[in-house]
């Protein structure tokens, strides 16, 4: 064995590094040729070319079990790195000494017994690594054809496995790229899912890969959306659009797109970002932008819809758009329809003048068994349609809230009430309609059910009373009621409430990137880190979703981290031997996957086994 020198240069800075690789001899014919065993890195350590044959003489004498013939006093240092080389070369089998090592993807065929004489006491297990779930993501990534995708892009071999590798891993631990580096190292087998060596692999290779990834957003998202497309046979007739937030750590003062703004988890401490979705009925991301914290949602339609037709599959005619409220404004439903797009979308405010329409209210359940009541309405307000929508719940729910703000509201009139009484409180009558007002301003749902009198003598506040006009307990017509408004020339009623009811999938969307992909908080400072960031927790969405969409038209109803839960029940580990000649024999096994995995493969229609056994032998050290 013997040390190479080789030169890199980065494209970038023009800087150019030097690294080492440990190679061996061997012929073909009458001809020399040279192969690389290990690629050894920078050796920051190394000062000569005699250290580097020192350590090449001394992996090769741990590799075999030998000493050298004249002992040579070797550098601490440089013994240390040899054991550390040879211990990598040993685990992953990249020496002659191979005896046996079936192909990773077939069974194992049928064979004469191998009966060896095995010291007992000697047997360990060593390396053990996580593998089900980075097995069952790779598959999956096949499935979509994704390494075929980036490798028509003119990626090489070592970023699309880095690409690759980086999506699983966010998939099945969602942390930061130093987190995740540390995990490849040290616990999962995703590695070696690609032949390479997990301490090869940096948080800079995932820095990179995450850069390279949303350098081609456009091209990613249109690919995604055409294979998930013919993999399941979907057309995207219905289209949901939704924003959502999330926050940053940090003060982020050099950021063009972090603002403060009305955040969804209630941090208004944070900066926030936001991130705008379109799926499809079926929970497929077709299209994702992100905008600067403070924009009002309602502002952002019109842009996305342009982008859209870059990313979603040709179809017959323009899809229907479902959106919420809140982004449901009259100018956006006027440029809806000049665009020639059919909507959905719940009013924002509420009908007055309206009649029910004579074929009756219709009586029907939610997916939960809620009771609901819809009817149409005839009025003369627009064009469009709408349907009386009323949900039992949604009134208890209201009702709730309307008793809980009023008790609030009472309180805090009962503490004006009290302080005019009390030495040092508020008394003077201009001061206490002050506190009153900003009573009102708190809590306008609960004022109007009250009426407060104030009386007072000499400029000073003698007594603060108030009274109810509604009982706490009598329900209002209007509780539970909201208005679907629609240009979808529909009679049937349940049809128009299932087509606005799909809007579920993408708060689920929003709902597994955030819990399960943990896209939040952000710690990146640079604003193309954060999109970066973003974007590969989109990418791997539309991984974890064709998983669950596929185990769900199954029959199978596991959420994302109950899935991972089962998959990591699949091991990868080395076990080692010494046998009765003096050599020890390490055999790599993969366990058979539990009963639930088994499940999860089968419903997929997966290979279980990502190897079946990897055999080694070595000189007895």
């Amino acid at each position: 064995m013997f040390i190479k020198t080789a030169d890199k240069k980065d494209q970038a800075t023009g800087k150019i590094y030097r690294y080492y690789k440990l190679c061996e001899s061997y012929r073909i014919g009458d001809k020399t040729r040279h192969r690389t065993i290990l690629v050894l890195g920078k050796l920051e350590e190394i000062q000569s070319d005699t250290d580097k044959k020192i350590l090449a003489d001394r992996i090769e004498q741990h590799l075999s079990g030998s000493n050298a013939l004249f002992a040579i006093d070797t550098p601490s240092h440089i013994d240390n790195l040899a054991k550390q080389f040879s211990s990598q070369i040993k685990r992953k089998g990249l020496t002659r000494h191979i005896t046996e090592q079936p192909s990773p993807l077939a069974p194992p065929q049928k064979q004469r017994k191998d009966i060896q004489r095995i010291d007992v006491s000697s047997i360990e297990m060593e390396d053990v690594r996580e593998i089900g779930i980075e097995w069952l993501c790779k598959q999956t990534l096949e499935k979509l054809g994704f390494r075929e995708f980036l490798e028509e892009l003119g990626w090489s071999l070592l970023q699309v496995d880095a690409a690759l590798m980086h999506i699983i891993s966010k998939a099945a631990f969602p942390s930061s790229e130093h987190k995740t580096a540390l995990w490849i190292n040290d616990n999962s087998a995703v590695a070696e899912l690609f032949n390479r060596d997990p301490l090869s692999l940096s948080r800079f290779h995932l820095y990179r890969a995450s850069m390279m990834l949303y350098r081609q957003k456009e091209g990613i998202e249109k690919f995604l959306s055409s294979s998930t497309n013919e993999l399941f046979d979907i057309q995207d007739k219905i289209i949901l659009y939704d924003l959502t937030n999330t926050y940053f750590e940090g003060r982020k003062a050099a950021s063009r797109i972090a603002r403060f703004g009305k955040s969804k988890e209630k941090r208004d401490d944070a900066i926030v970002v936001v991130l705008a979705l379109v799926v499809n009925v079926e929970g497929f991301v077709k299209y994702s932008h992100i905008y600067r914290g403070n924009i009002a949602d309602c502002k952002t339609l019109e842009e996305t819809l342009e982008g859209l037709s870059l990313s979603t599959s040709t179809t017959s005619r323009k899809p229907v758009v479902v959106i919420d409220a809140g982004i449901a404004t009259d100018e956006n439903l006027k440029m809806l329809r000049s665009k020639q797009y059919q909507y959905v979308c719940v009013s924002r405010s509420r009908l007055k003048d309206y009649k029910l329409s004579e074929r009756g209210m219709v009586h029907m359940q939610d997916k939960r068994e809620q009771s609901i009541d819809v009817c149409w309405v005839e009025n003369k307000r627009d064009d469009d349609q709408y349907l009386y929508v009323r949900s039992h719940m949604k009134a208890v729910k209201e009702s709730s809230m309307n008793d809980h703000f009023c008790d609030r509201y009472e309180e805090e009139l009962d503490n004006v009430a009290r302080a005019i009484h009390k030495k040092g409180g508020t008394k003077r009558y201009g001061k206490v309609m002050e506190r009153i007002g900003r009573i009102k301003e708190r809590y306008p749902t609960a004022n109007k059910h009250y009426e407060i009198e104030v009386k007072q003598h000499d400029g000073l506040t003698t007594e603060v009373t108030w009274k109810r006009k509604i009982k706490p307990l009598n329900r209002k017509p209007g509780e539970g009621v909201y208005f679907i408004r629609t240009t979808l020339p529909l009679s049937d009623e349940r049809l128009v409430w299932d087509i606005y009811n799909t809007i579920r999938q993408i708060e689920d969307a929003f709902r597994i990137l955030k819990t399960d992909l943990s896209i939040r908080p952000i710690f990146h400072k640079k604003d193309e880190h954060t999109m970066a960031h973003l974007f590969l927790g989109i990418i791997t969405y539309a991984v974890v979703h064709t998983i669950r969409h596929r185990l769900k038209n199954q029959g199978i109803h596991h959420d994302w981290q109950n899935i991972v839960r089962i998959m990591n029940t699949q091991k990868a580990g080395t076990i080692t031997m010494n046998r009765g000649d003096g050599k020890q024999l390490n055999i790599r096994i993969c366990s058979k996957p539990s009963l639930g995995a088994q499940e999860i493969y089968s419903a997929m229609d997966y290979k279980q086994m990502p190897f079946y056994r990897k055999k080694f032998v070595f000189p007895e050290s």
